[in-house]
């Protein structure tokens, strides 16, 4: 993303134009005109014009809204995977699976607006108590100010805005400017279906719009990015309610009784889908020595078969990392890995922003691949004989996002899902597992909240209680 131009705005004040690059070729994809503080307060203000009326209506209104923007998204289902692919450089089938999931979420959305219960409490359940009853409901809360990162554009914003439409609140959101024209296209299709003005609208910029957006006339903060931005965004945002998704460094542990060729094929489709570049992505593999073997066997003649290259040709498996930059922070971590001890096994170049698939054995634990999130298609290897190791090592990590286990030693699934302290303990799957009405999110640096449609349609309402 680069400034290209400048743009009169209403009251003729200058401001700049962004140039949206393919990661994959360099090309300039699209472009937007990037929001000063005075843009993003008209924008808030317009939300809650909106958001006055819109807190009235009913949920049948709410879940025509939002079947009506799901089946425009629909209509344009292939221009929409085609914009992704070439703002973010995923792979042709990799947008299409993601606008097949976002129109999921808004129409799961629209079906949970009609289910936002309360309920009904007594007062007189104790001596001397007076006999008054409770009426329990959730009420719209507001404006949402929602902030999402490059690597899922679409749904990961339709994650933040259908539970949010659902709850009765308007919606301002600003994409990373680097793969901003997703978002900018679902707000047209929004108008497009019917949606108020100024109930969901899209602000552009980088981390300064954000600033401003978090700390301006918002209810609710809901931002997906790194834990240095959200802490930032939440400091902002003062005593406003935030739901933040922060990233994760999550294992996934292989135990001596797993099926071998399935723990391999999920490795290798859960750290090379989006090149890595996923918060729940396999970060860390544990091996146990009984299998350590066999399994590197069946990694490396499976990323063998990984094939790279131009996002847009359906025979690509994995298209090239965001940016320049990024593609070189990965290789400065996999030449340190291999420097502190690591081996590789396979990969280890670059070419751009086309990042071999790779795999570096007995990585150690100190090396910054492992130690922090590393947002890139590196599989990194931990050999174990005790379970014991593993849970303390896991435990040990200030993310506390998602883990993956492979066995069917049933109290040893028990015994992980107690003891490991991350948000989500998927079982014979990898740990990027996530369907959207099912409750998404970590503790400790990973994040405050969840997201997944029916927790966030709660998280984005306010409780009201009614004595009579």
């Amino acid at each position: 993303m680069t400034t290209h131009s400048l743009a009169l705005n209403e009251a003729g004040r200058q401001r700049p134009v962004l140039d949206v690059t393919s990661p994959f070729s360099g090309e300039v994809v699209g472009r937007v005109v990037a929001d000063d503080a005075v843009t993003i307060a008209a924008a808030l203000r317009a939300a809650r014009r909106a958001w006055q009326e819109f807190r009235r209506s009913t949920p049948f209104e709410r879940k025509t809204l939002l079947f009506a923007l799901a089946d425009k998204l629909a209509g344009e289902a292939e221009p929409m995977a085609q914009l992704i692919s070439a703002e973010v450089g995923k792979t042709i089938a990799e947008a299409r699976n993601e606008v097949r999931r976002a129109q999921n979420t808004l129409r799961l959305s629209a079906e949970a607006a009609i289910v936002l219960h309360g309920e009904v409490l007594p007062c007189a359940v104790v001596a001397g108590a007076p006999d008054k009853v409770a009426q329990v409901s959730w009420q719209p809360a507001g404006v949402v100010g929602a902030i999402t990162p490059f690597n899922y554009p679409l749904n990961l914003l339709c994650h933040k805005l259908g539970p949010a439409i659902a709850a009765g609140n308007a919606v301002v959101a600003k994409p990373s400017p680097k793969a901003p024209l997703a978002a900018a296209r679902l707000a047209e299709l929004a108008e497009e279906a019917g949606f108020p003005e100024g109930l969901f609208s899209v602000v552009h910029g980088g981390a300064e719009a954000a600033a401003v957006l978090a700390s301006g006339d918002i209810d609710i903060l809901s931002f997906t990015g790194g834990p240095q931005a959200g802490l930032a965004l939440k400091n902002a945002s003062g005593l406003v309610r935030c739901l933040m998704e922060l990233g994760g460094n999550d294992p996934l542990i292989v135990l001596p009784d797993a099926d071998l060729d399935r723990a391999a094929d999920t490795a290798i489709a859960h750290r090379f889908e989006i090149a890595g570049q996923s918060c729940a992505a396999v970060k860390k593999l544990y091996l146990h020595d009984n299998i350590h073997d066999a399994m590197i066997e069946r990694l490396t003649a499976r990323i063998a078969e990984v094939v790279t290259g131009d996002p847009a040709d359906a025979a690509t498996v994995m298209g090239p990392v965001i940016d320049e930059a990024a593609a070189a922070e990965v290789e400065r971590r996999m030449r340190k890995a291999a420097a502190d001890g690591g081996r590789l096994l396979a990969g280890g170049t670059r070419r751009g922003t086309l990042v071999a698939p790779t795999l570096i054995d007995d990585v150690p634990a100190s090396t910054d691949l492992v130690k922090s999130e590393t947002f890139g298609p590196v599989l990194a290897v931990r050999r174990f004989t005790a379970i014991d190791t593993v849970i303390a090592e896991v435990d040990d990590s200030p993310y506390g996002l998602q883990a993956g286990i492979f066995t069917n030693d049933h109290a040893l699934v028990r015994r992980l899902s107690r003891q490991l302290r991350v948000g989500g303990v998927m079982v014979n799957e990898g740990p990027d597992f996530r369907a959207e009405n099912v409750p998404f999110g970590g503790i400790k640096s990973s994040g405050l909240g969840r997201e997944g449609i029916h927790v966030t349609l709660r998280e984005m309402s306010e409780l009201k209680v009614v004595i009579d």
